[in-house]
């Protein structure tokens, strides 16, 4: 596969190049000499899908500009574990309603769905989400919430926050009068925002933690500090005293009536509220960027608020970064939609190779919303693929293109894997639909696509060739696959007139001389203008255009008794000369 050398003289129009500038920029005056600091956030509360995705890509694309330019960074995924088990996603596997019971519980207390390997729901998810970034190439430093609140780690902070928590409830205050509650937290969806489709619903519901308040408020006053309920494990506790010079802090829990005193300086049992937990972090990791959902631009959201608070409470700076829109979904089949909600990273990898994944998101500037194609469409992104590959290695590529392709086909540590012989998908799919993955007829098919140079093994046109077996098997409908005919249709075969019958002739006596996809491309295509007494490179008509289509369905009526298919060219080869000339009558 041909490569491209990123750089800033090549990529003025890209926007990986511009965020890239701005942040060492910014990380040369914040920290000089120190590494870059670079964010996400992920909640493993169920599925991580394609939406929260882009939290990680935006960074992570940000990250490798700037490595390969020669600086160390930093790209810090936290892990948000310790969040409150908020609710059960919807057709998880091995997960009923008695999973209701753990809600408010951090999500490393809650058991994994049954028949996972793992030992907690967390760890399930996460479990995919990691996977899927290193068949990606994205390189992190992964931190675990839940052991960073445990190993007291942040218990300074905390600290600090508890006693300034009434410049946090000042802060807070400034929103709580907006009309509709603006506040949400990370990821979490606005009572007026516009309607999106399903996909992107899901999207913002499922990133952070979405449903966390601003804190307790209450007769004792405000607190930012939550504990975990010391019998139950869950979050419904009210904070009803704290200490600030001994730090006890007494605390009950609505759930189940437990009530305790500990003191703040040595137990770790808790967490710090969203809006408050975000920017603490910004601050304790110097994170100089981090791009945030599109929900965050309204007032009193996590972000908004998060900017005063880093700076009046814990006197840092809040990062650069842009606000990313929503990514929808194109065509999901039922039958995979139905496991928790929108499709996840390896639900794509399965479709599509690890190198188209992440041109989608490097060629779309964040502001810009896109979809991922699981239906039909997914074809035509392929062939816009390749046609940019051909455009890379021709020189014919626009500079803004280049840089979006070299950074999907490659990291600063090195090129991804690829396909050595990267045939059409829509091809590959046609065949994999009519051989049922029958691997040497596969072989065979796919050898006599260019008899020139043709392919040895299947391990040439992998793993696309996988990629879209388990297209054509996981989200093609069974309706719309293809079963050639077994006996010809004789009652079809019957009814033809002359010209009917004489199409089929032209088709029969130049097979053996078209016999490779080219080829029999021209033949498909030319006998309807011989036909018309027309010669066989003639251009197209409109009358002539009506006439290849109804020679077109007749082909597929006899060969898979209905009036569409797979490309012509492609469906001939994969059934063999010898077999269309039994459907076809000869």
């Amino acid at each position: 596969m041909p490569t491209v050398a990123s750089s800033q003289s090549s990529t003025e129009t890209d926007w990986v190049s511009r965020f890239a500038d701005d942040v060492i920029a910014e990380s040369e005056r914040r920290a000089p000499g120190k590494p870059v600091v670079v964010a996400s956030g992920l909640s493993p509360s169920g599925p991580i899908h394609l939406g929260n995705l882009r939290e990680v890509m935006t960074p992570h694309l940000v990250a490798d500009e700037i490595r390969r330019r020669g600086h160390t960074v930093r790209h810090l995924i936290s892990w948000d574990d310790y969040d409150r088990y908020r609710k059960v996603p919807n057709g998880v596997e091995g997960v009923d309603d008695s999973w209701q019971a753990h809600i408010g519980k951090p999500l490393t207390s809650v058991p994994a769905p049954a028949g996972s390997a793992y030992a907690n729901w967390a760890e399930h998810f996460k479990a995919a989400m990691t996977q899927a970034l290193d068949e990606l190439g994205v390189e992190y430093d992964g931190i675990s919430q839940t052991e960073q609140y445990l190993a007291g780690t942040y218990r300074e902070q905390v600290l600090h926050a508890m006693r300034h928590r009434a410049d946090i409830d000042a802060v807070l205050d400034r929103y709580r009068t907006k009309k509709d509650g603006a506040a949400g937290g990370k990821g979490g969806k606005k009572p007026q925002q516009k309607k999106v489709d399903e996909a992107e619903l899901e999207a913002a519901e499922g990133s952070g933690a979405a449903d966390e308040d601003d804190g307790g408020s209450g007769s004792a006053g405000y607190f930012p500090y939550k504990p975990y309920c010391g019998n139950c494990e869950k979050d419904l506790t009210v904070v009803t005293s704290y200490d600030d010079d001994t730090t006890e802090l007494n605390y009950t829990c609505s759930a189940c009536g437990f009530a305790e005193t500990v003191r703040l300086n040595e137990f770790n049992r808790g967490k710090l509220v969203w809006k408050v937990d975000w920017p603490m972090r910004w601050a304790y990791e110097g994170v100089i960027f981090e791009p945030s959902g599109v929900d965050h631009s309204s007032p009193g959201s996590s972000f908004v608020v998060g900017g005063q608070i880093v700076r009046e409470v814990f006197d840092g700076v809040q990062p650069i970064g842009p606000m990313y829109a929503f990514v929808g979904i194109s065509g999901m089949a039922k039958m995979s939609s139905s496991k928790g909600g929108v499709p996840t990273p390896a639900d794509a990898l399965k479709i599509m190779e690890a190198p188209l994944l992440r041109w989608l998101y490097a060629r779309r500037r964040p502001n810009q919303s896109f979809k991922i194609a699981f239906d039909q469409e997914i074809q035509r992104l392929y062939d816009e693929w390749d046609s940019l590959a051909r455009k890379v290695a021709d020189g014919t590529v626009l500079p803004a293109d280049a840089a979006a392709y070299a950074r999907a086909v490659g990291t600063a540590a090195g090129e991804l894997p690829s396909t050595p012989r990267p045939l059409p998908y829509r091809t590959l799919a046609s065949v994999a639909d009519i051989t049922a993955g029958a691997e040497d007829q596969t072989l065979r098919i796919l050898s006599e696509l260019d008899p020139s140079s043709p392919l040895t093994s299947l391990d040439e046109a992998r793993p696309r060739l996988d990629r879209a077996e388990n297209w054509i098997t996981t989200q093609v409908p069974a309706e719309s696959r293809t079963i050639v005919r077994d006996e010809p249709d004789k009652e079809l075969l019957g009814s033809l007139d002359e010209q009917g019958r004489e199409s089929l002739r032209l088709l029969l006596e130049g097979l053996d001389t078209h016999w490779s996809l080219d080829g029999l491309t021209t033949l498909v295509y030319g006998v309807p203008k011989v036909m018309e007494g027309l010669a066989p490179d003639a251009k197209p008509t409109p009358e002539l255009k009506t006439a290849q289509r109804s020679f077109f369905a007749l082909l597929y009526r006899l060969l898979v008794g209905r009036d569409t298919g797979p490309r012509l060219p492609t469906l001939l080869l994969a059934v063999g000369a010898d077999r269309v000339r039994t459907l076809l009558g000869a």
